[in-house]
C-alpha cells in the first residue's frame, strides 16, 4: 500500500480552481498521490459521503468562519467518532487575530473555535488556523481558502504528509504536458509504456486542448519513486520530443513568457473572435510587463483595417477569416507596437456565422517573430468558449515553437 490523498473543496467551485493544484503540488512533495479531487456543496449529507472509510489523508478546503467550516467540523467530528471541544489554542489564536485587527471578537468566536477532539491546530500568521487529526489509517487536514494558504501548505501540510506517508509508501506523480497533438498521437507514441505493469504507470488525460501524459511511481521511499519516475520520463519525453512543452504546474503561456525573457523578446497581439483572452493569459503570469507590449482587440473589419493596416485588397479577396488576414493583423500590431513578436487569431467561433467553406470552428492564426511571419488554420470543435480558448492554446503553441527555432 502506498500513500494517497483525497482533495474536497467545500462550498462554490473556485474559477480557475488553483486552490486544488496547490495542495496537490505540496502533497505530491511529500511523496502523497492525490488520487481524487471533489467539490461538495456546503451540505453535510453531502460531505459526509464523499469522504468514504478509505485509508487516504483526504485534505479538506473550506471556508474559515461561514457556513462550510462549521459543516466541516461538525462531520469529521461525526466520522472520526469524537465530540466536538473547545479548542484553547484556536480560541486564543481568533482572540490575538482579532486584536491586531482592531475589532470587537465576534460573540460566536467560541464556536469557530470548536473542534474534534485530538485536533492539532495549524497557525500561520494573518489568516485562518487550519487543523488536522489522525483516526486510525485515517488522517483529515482542513484548510482555508484564503491568501495565506501557500504559507500553510510550505509550514503544516508538507510536513505533516510527508511523516503520515512514511510508513505506508512513497507515490511519486510526474504530470508532462503537450501541445498540438491528439490524444490518439500520444497514445501511439507511448504504446509500449501505456497499460504496462513496473514500478511506474503511464496514462494519457485530455485537458482543455492539450493531452498530458501521468506518470505514476510507487516505491517503499521518496527516494526510489524520484529515482524510477526521473527513468521514465527521460524515455517518454524523449518519445514526445519538442512537443512536450512543459511538465507538472507548467502552463503553456508561462513557458511561453519565460522563452520570450531568456530571449529578451517582447510580444503583442491582435485578437478577433477570441476577445482579449489571449491577451489575458499571456498578462496573468507574473512578470509578463517584461515582455508583453499591447493587446488590439480589432473585431470589425474596419477596426482591422484602421488599426491594424489591413489592406482593403485582403478583406475583399480573402475576407477576415482567412490566413492572409491572420497575417496582416499580426506584422500590422507588431509594427504598430514596435515589438519583435507578435500573434494574430481570427475565426467564427460560433454558433452562428458559418458557411460550408469556413464553419464554426474556423480559426487562422498569424504569428511573427523577428519579421518572419507564418499563418495556420485550425478547426475547432465545441461552443463557443471551446473553440475561444482552443485558438489562444494553437496561437501561443505556434508562438512557442517559433521561439525555439531561433535557437
Amino acid at each position: 500500500m502506498t500513500a494517497s490523498a483525497h482533495i474536497v473543496t467545500v462550498g462554490a467551485m473556485p474559477s480557475p480552481a488553483t486552490d486544488g493544484t496547490a495542495v496537490a503540488a505540496a502533497l505530491g512533495a511529500a511523496g502523497v498521490a492525490v488520487v481524487s479531487r471533489v467539490f461538495v456543496e456546503d451540505d453535510e449529507g453531502a460531505l459526509e459521503r464523499v469522504l468514504g472509510a478509505d485509508e487516504v489523508l483526504t485534505v479538506v478546503l473550506a471556508g474559515g468562519g461561514g457556513s462550510a467550516g462549521d459543516i466541516v467540523r461538525r462531520v469529521l467530528a461525526r466520522v472520526t467518532g469524537a465530540r466536538l471541544v473547545l479548542n484553547e489554542r484556536l480560541l486564543t489564536t481568533l482572540q490575538e487575530r482579532y486584536r491586531r485587527l482592531d475589532r470587537p471578537l465576534p460573540r460566536r468566536a467560541e464556536r469557530l473555535a470548536l473542534l474534534p477532539q485530538g485536533a492539532t491546530v495549524w497557525v500561520t500568521a494573518d489568516a485562518d488556523a487550519g487543523w488536522a487529526m489522525e483516526n486510525g489509517q485515517r488522517a483529515f487536514a482542513v484548510l482555508t481558502r484564503d491568501a495565506a494558504l501557500q504559507s500553510m501548505l510550505a509550514r503544516h501540510l508538507t510536513p505533516f504528509a510527508r511523516e503520515w506517508a512514511g510508513a505506508r509508501g512513497a507515490a511519486m506523480i510526474r504530470t508532462l504536458r503537450t501541445a498540438g497533438l491528439a490524444a490518439a498521437d500520444v497514445e501511439e507514441r507511448l504504446v509500449d509504456w501505456l497499460g504496462r505493469d513496473g514500478e511506474v504507470t503511464v496514462s494519457t488525460i485530455s485537458a482543455d486542448g492539450e493531452v498530458w501524459v501521468r506518470l505514476r511511481a510507487r516505491a517503499s521511499t521518496p527516494a526510489e519513486a524520484v529515482k524510477s519516475l526521473a527513468k521514465a520520463e527521460a524515455g517518454i519525453g524523449a518519445l514526445l520530443g519538442d512537443d512536450c512543452y512543459g511538465r507538472d504546474g507548467e502552463t503553456l503561456e508561462a513557458v511561453v513568457g519565460r522563452m520570450l525573457l531568456e530571449r529578451r523578446l517582447t510580444v503583442a497581439v491582435a485578437e478577433a473572435c477570441t476577445g482579449g483572452l489571449l491577451g489575458h493569459r499571456l498578462t496573468s503570469v507574473p512578470g509578463a510587463s517584461a515582455y508583453f507590449e499591447r493587446g488590439v482587440l480589432a473585431y470589425s473589419n474596419r477596426a482591422k483595417a484602421e488599426l491594424l493596416g489591413v489592406p482593403e485588397s485582403i478583406l475583399s479577396a480573402h475576407g477576415a477569416v482567412s490566413g492572409p488576414c491572420s497575417e496582416a493583423m499580426a506584422r500590422g500590431v507588431a509594427t504598430l507596437a514596435g515589438a519583435s513578436c507578435a500573434l494574430a487569431v481570427t475565426g467564427i467561433a460560433g454558433p452562428d456565422g458559418g458557411t460550408p467553406p469556413k464553419p464554426v470552428g474556423t480559426v487562422f492564426v498569424g504569428v511573427v517573430v523577428q519579421g518572419q511571419a507564418l499563418a495556420r488554420r485550425f478547426s475547432f470543435s465545441g461552443d463557443r468558449a471551446a473553440v475561444t480558448w482552443q485558438s489562444t492554446q494553437a496561437a501561443l503553441d505556434m508562438l512557442r515553437r517559433a521561439l525555439r527555432e531561433q535557437t
